[in-house]
């Protein structure tokens, strides 16, 4: 069972995890497109997303999903245990 934390934004948040944890390297147009949200609305959800150490941003634009957030997905982190920018 997931554990998501009060900072977390649902479901939008946890669809993010999904998407990227297909592996794929994936830009916030794109993941906006797939989960029907706006962009700018995916890119804001990133930024924190990164902050929490949930996904990583491999360079300008392009993110992939970090451990922690493959462990949130398997329900092996409590989010609310984590602190911003760790």
């Amino acid at each position: 069972m997931r554990k998501p934390g009060e900072w977390m934004q649902l479901p939008t948040d946890e669809r993010i995890l999904e998407i990227l944890e297909s592996g794929l390297i994936l830009s916030p147009q794109v993941i906006a497109k797939n989960i029907d949200k706006s962009r700018v609305h995916v890119n804001r959800r990133l930024t924190i997303l990164v902050d929490y150490g949930f996904i990583v941003r491999v360079e300008r634009e392009y993110y992939e999903i970090a451990e922690d957030g493959r462990q949130y997905l398997e329900g092996d982190l409590d989010a609310d245990s984590l602190e911003e920018g760790e």
